[in-house]
């Protein structure tokens, strides 16, 4: 189940149906938590528990937010019934019970997820793979979890997202292949291989990442691994 960005504002505004509907979608976002599936979920909780705040901290929201996929509608009087719902005082007060509620029950989910990510976050053990160039915004990761025998390889990429407010460093990764963990396929010689194999980065970057249990891989544990590449990274170019 998933909520749409306005799903506060859709349909019949009342408390009791918005409820249900929000505790329907946080029912199985928790199931997902508690398999120790993240992501997507983490992502859009996140989304909404914000896009809730900023309807609480600024009613104009409602103005900015409110669907507008409409067809053949005289915009002027959907304006109109905008500012009209602005100026009802009881289906306000609906809104605000609804985001209130809302924003309490979500803050909960929330801090369950975060405290998962920040367990798996606080396990993982992040290493150079050799001598680790000057250069490191593009490089390769090898990831190994649990009982699992097999290295993961990934090339990444690290960009900067300018914002008038801040700047973001994102990261771009792609899945090369898998080598068995053994006395041959250590770290340093599988990057070997892969530099033999793949040219375009003649001395690049090479991390390792182990994490000690086994997770779901690509619903949790690659999420937080590319996360905390990337803050390691800057922690050590700082």
């Amino acid at each position: 189940m998933t909520l749409s960005e306005t799903w506060f504002l859709e349909g019949y505004i009342d408390f009791e149906l918005q409820k249900y509907r929000l505790l329907a979608y946080l029912k199985e976002v928790n199931n997902c938590f508690n398999q120790t599936k993240l992501y997507p979920q983490l992502a859009d909780v996140v989304f909404h528990y914000n896009n809730l705040v900023s309807f609480r901290d600024n009613k104009r929201f409602l103005q900015d937010n409110f669907p507008r996929q409409l067809t053949h509608v005289d915009m002027q009087k959907v304006t109109l019934v905008y500012e009209q719902m602005l100026q009802d005082d009881e289906l306000m007060k609906e809104l605000e019970s609804i985001t209130q509620y809302a924003i309490e029950q979500m803050k909960g989910t929330l801090d369950n997820g975060a405290g998962i990510y920040e367990l798996v976050e606080q396990q993982l053990e992040i290493a150079p793979v050799g001598i680790i160039p000057l250069y490191k915004n593009e490089g390769y990761m090898l990831l190994r979890y649990g009982n699992h025998g097999e290295i993961h390889a990934y090339s990444y990429t690290i960009t900067l997202f300018e914002h008038k407010d801040a700047n973001y460093k994102g990261i771009r990764m792609e899945y090369i292949d898998s080598w068995q963990k053994n006395i041959v396929n250590t770290y340093e010689n599988i990057k070997r291989d892969i530099i033999r194999k793949i040219r375009t980065l003649p001395y690049p970057a090479v991390y390792s990442i182990e994490y000690p249990l086994t997770i779901p891989l690509n619903e949790t544990l690659l999420p937080i691994a590319k996360r905390a590449l990337v803050k390691h990274i800057a922690t050590k170019a700082a």
